[in-house]
């Protein structure tokens, strides 16, 4: 359906991840031009991810058949007619590799590091885990994230999850529940190569109480 070398990374105002845009030409589908959806008055300052046919900029919307919206042209000569294309609809290779979720942010990077920090889990006021051996994630634009080795983890008290996200830079994640507390904590079992050192190990998040040297830290994410 598509093969370029000719794509541009785009932000659209108020989307917090890019898209690529490519020129039409290199687009091998059968498209007819529609008005976009509007979009309505929103509250939060960012576009929710379940509406890529929301756009904030004006343009024509490309739909292919009876699945509507596959592509959007923005008015901006500054893209020379390229057109946008959500995720959702294609599955995507930057060379050889495949790309998850969207295309990477050229700002943004993870950074991975051992600490000898003392991090201590709460849940429901029970301990859940305790390290002086943590691994440390730092993530542009996100909370520090802090991994535990599972012999410091009480397993017993966790549950499997049929939970799963995807990260474009770390992967697929797995999620563990726990009493009152499900998808509590997460894990790579199989990570991107900028997320190697965390494979395997736990990660905390709300409503869980994560304590680094005695002091809790953040564990939310965006949009909390």
């Amino acid at each position: 359906m598509l093969d370029t070398r000719d794509a541009m990374l785009v932000f659209e105002p108020r989307r917090i991840v890019p898209w690529y845009a490519v020129p039409p030409g290199d687009l091998d589908l059968d498209l007819t031009e529609h008005d976009p959806s509007p979009v309505p008055e929103l509250r939060a300052p960012v576009l929710p991810p379940s509406h890529d046919d929301w756009h904030t900029v004006p343009g024509r919307s490309l739909h292919l058949g009876d699945r509507g919206e596959v592509a959007f042209r923005p008015d901006a000569p500054e893209l020379g007619g390229r057109v946008v294309l959500p995720w959702g609809p294609f599955d995507w290779l930057e060379e050889d590799e495949p790309v998850m979720s969207h295309p990477h942010d050229p700002f943004k990077r993870i950074d991975v590091l051992r600490s000898s920090r003392h991090v201590r889990v709460q849940v429901d006021g029970v301990t859940v885990a305790e390290s002086h051996r943590p691994t440390m994630l730092v993530e542009a634009h996100l909370p520090v994230r802090w991994y535990l080795p599972r012999d410091d983890v009480r397993m017993d008290l966790l549950t499997a999850s049929a939970h799963h996200t995807v990260c474009a830079y770390k992967g697929v994640a797995s999620y563990f529940g726990a009493e009152g507390a499900p998808d509590v904590a997460w894990f790579y079992p199989d990570p991107l190569h900028d997320a190697l050192p965390v494979k395997d190990l736990v990660c905390f998040w709300r409503p869980a109480v994560v304590l680094v040297d005695g002091v809790p830290v953040d564990t939310s994410m965006p949009g909390d």
